[in-house]
């Protein structure tokens, strides 16, 4: 995808224009300070309740831990992850890759959220949201490494909480195959701060655990 500069009248979208409305969000997501203004600007206009942006504007109607999430719905973590995601771009080796991987990281979300007796989940939405996120960015282009490179950052971003807690769902070979544990751990680092009263020291430190145990691995 190319970046353009298009004037849109936002209110006469319609199935016909949203690969230009496409082009848009990417310039607000690669050009903007706080992209969570403009995104937050557009969310209830009637093209974003249509496919495939309806699987953004879903995010809102996914609820999140009060404990881990005290910022609310998954769409209010993910203006919050974006926001910081403007501020670090610029460490990443593709700030296009990386800014659409912070954007559509819990588009899995909303498949995959429960309640389950009174504590609200969402397993699996990392591998979810990998193949939501290929549907919808096929939407779009053909680009099939960029799609791929997104949807790789998606699948792995939870192995931060994995490798760090040593658990069984860490799997630090395949997804040393599949992405780069430097994109990885960016995006985890935005994804956790992309919440209410977070730890930044705390975080911090587990990044740098992460990428060690990574890079000691065999």
């Amino acid at each position: 995808m190319q970046l353009k500069q298009r004037k849109l009248n936002l209110n006469l979208l319609d199935e016909n224009t949203k690969e230009i409305f496409l082009y848009e969000i990417n310039n607000h997501l690669l050009m903007d300070d706080k992209p969570s203004e403009y995104f937050n600007s557009i969310v209830d206009l009637p093209i974003f309740k249509k496919h495939p942006f309806s699987m953004l504007y879903n995010l809102r109607n996914a609820e999140q831990s009060p404990v881990h999430h005290p910022e609310g719905n998954v769409w209010n973590h993910t203006m919050l992850v974006i926001d910081h995601a403007a501020k670090e771009k610029r460490k990443s080796k593709n700030e296009k890759i990386f800014m659409w991987a912070a954007l559509l990281h819990d588009i899995g979300k909303p498949d995959t959220t429960e309640n389950r007796k009174g504590k609200i989940t969402s397993y699996d939405h990392e591998k979810v949201g990998a193949v939501l996120a290929k549907e919808f960015l096929k939407e779009f282009t053909q680009d099939d490494k960029f799609v791929g490179k997104v949807t790789a950052l998606i699948r792995w971003h939870m192995q931060i909480l994995h490798v760090v807690k040593i658990n069984q769902f860490a799997d630090i070979s395949t997804m040393k195959e599949e992405t780069d544990i430097n994109e990885v751990a960016l995006l985890g680092y935005c994804d956790r701060l992309g919440r209410k009263n977070c730890d930044v020291a705390k975080e911090k430190q587990n990044i740098a655990v992460f990428l060690k145990k990574c890079r000691d691995f065999k």
